[in-house]
């Protein structure tokens, strides 16, 4: 991948973040708790991935996305642990959303998902601006 192509799909990927955010708030005002908890993982995994490709940084797996992501950038104190916490805790919600018969999510639990997320897509953001500068 040359540099601009990097760039493009660094891009592509934070608006595809974006988007799925918005897709979010549109399930949860619908009351689709377990798909909206689907897509505040999926915009959370789209920035993370965005961040690591910016770094050249390879992964396979969403389980490997998550784990590059803790090592490089959770481990070195360039994000809180929270963070790191945050896109676990999506991961095996998601999952457990999209797998299990009998999981099903509420506002009281989503709800607050949503600044939370929306603070990492905005932080990770800042961190891409600043590599691009």
């Amino acid at each position: 991948m040359t540099d601009k192509e990097r760039i493009e799909y660094v891009n592509y990927r934070i608006e595809s973040a974006r988007k799925t955010f918005e897709a979010a708030k549109i399930l949860a005002e619908n009351g689709f708790w377990n798909s909206t908890v689907n897509r505040l993982y999926y915009s959370l995994f789209y920035a993370v991935n965005a961040l690591l490709v910016l770094n050249e940084i390879q992964t396979k797996s969403h389980a490997s996305t998550k784990s590059q992501f803790s090592l490089h950038f959770v481990k070195t104190g360039r994000f809180d642990k929270k963070y790191g916490r945050l896109l676990s805790q999506l991961y095996d919600w998601r999952q457990k959303g999209d797998y299990d018969n009998i999981s099903d999510f509420n506002s009281e639990i989503v709800m607050p998902l949503f600044s939370q997320v929306e603070e990492m897509i905005n932080l990770i953001n800042e961190e891409i601006s600043k590599h691009n500068s």
